[in-house]
């Protein structure tokens, strides 16, 4: 069947609300603003309302509750809204949940998942823009997973919920949810670490994440009308990252272009081109390309951003030029 990602998302949470009591909501916006896709999370609150708590705006006190619950047995995620609004509780998250079964010598552990809304969604400027991906990345103890397709929202949020066993974040991008992908719910997930590719190609292999995936195919398309075949890459996790398919398909093709919306210093693009650079510059035909944000702040006009934005045009150029074009 087919379903959009905000779908995806509101399916895993309900039922992975009633497969198991443990799992518990803290915070009320999993969907943000968008009033459509907050319609989709109305089975889980006239079902569970006893397991959903709506909380004040305080993101430090609602991952603390959360990391205190799962380290008590209970499965909570922690809807922290933006994804800046993680810095906020970045003690917690960073300081505190991270760290707790290796400070604990493995006697004590704490699943929560820490739910964000990231990214450059239009307008939301420096303070609302933030992609915190590769900052978490660089934090021992916590998962990181960044869905690109509505099929893996579904399922990293079900396994989140029901399996993980370690702190995680999960990034989930506002302009995604509409997107669509064909879901069996019944065929067995795709390992959490390993990345999905999307589409198949020789000519050049094209790496990404979250919103760039669906721009990442796009571009795809548009290459083959010229004779080029792309390879799309969607790492579905940052941490844990695999490195293994990522050299897999760069050897097959002999070029990499990555698509990130992370930063282009430090940023998971500047990981990965590190990655083929120690491990995969023998496959390489043509230097790798890095299809990023500038690193400066996120504007707030609506124009200056779409400048800074990682869009299947830049994607579709980057190629070219990879393949000499």
């Amino acid at each position: 069947m087919k379903i959009t990602f905000a779908e995806g998302l509101a399916q895993a949470i309900y039922e992975a609300m009633a497969a198991d009591s443990r799992v518990v909501l803290i915070g009320s916006s999993f969907m943000g603003l968008n009033m459509t896709a907050r319609k989709l999370m109305e089975p889980a609150v006239r079902d569970y309302s006893d397991r959903m708590l709506v909380t004040p705006i305080s993101e430090l006190a609602l991952a603390g509750a959360g990391i205190g619950a799962a380290m008590c047995g209970q499965r909570p995620v922690v809807d922290l809204g933006t994804g800046s609004f993680i810095f906020q509780a970045f003690a917690q998250v960073v300081n505190e949940a991270a760290n707790i079964h290796y400070m604990s010598g493995g006697q004590s552990k704490a699943p929560v998942t820490f739910y964000c809304l990231a990214g450059m969604r239009g307008m939301g400027a420096a303070q609302h823009s933030h992609r915190t991906q590769a900052m978490l990345g660089q934090v021992p103890g916590l998962q990181i997973l960044t869905p690109g397709g509505a099929d893996d929202a579904y399922q990293l949020m079900k396994w989140s919920l029901l399996k993980s066993q370690n702190p995680t974040v999960f990034i989930c991008h506002s302009l995604l949810f509409t997107e669509t992908s064909e879901l069996d719910p019944n065929e067995p997930m795709l390992p959490v670490g390993r990345a999905r590719i999307r589409r198949q190609g020789s000519d050049v292999s094209i790496i990404a994440s979250s919103i760039t995936v669906p721009r990442a195919m796009a571009a795809a398309e548009l290459l083959e009308k010229q004779g080029i075949f792309a390879e799309v890459v969607d790492l579905r996790t940052v941490v844990p990252l695999d490195r293994e398919t990522i050299l897999k398909s760069v050897a097959k093709t002999g070029r990499a272009v990555i698509a990130d919306e992370c930063h282009k210093s430090f940023g998971v693009a500047a990981e990965i081109a590190a990655t083929l650079a120690e491990d995969g510059l023998s496959f390489l035909k043509a230097p790798v390309r890095r299809v990023v944000v500038p690193d400066v702040p996120i504007p707030f006009s609506q124009s200056l951003e779409e400048e800074l934005t990682v869009s299947t045009e830049k994607i579709v150029a980057a190629a070219l030029q990879v393949l000499g074009r």
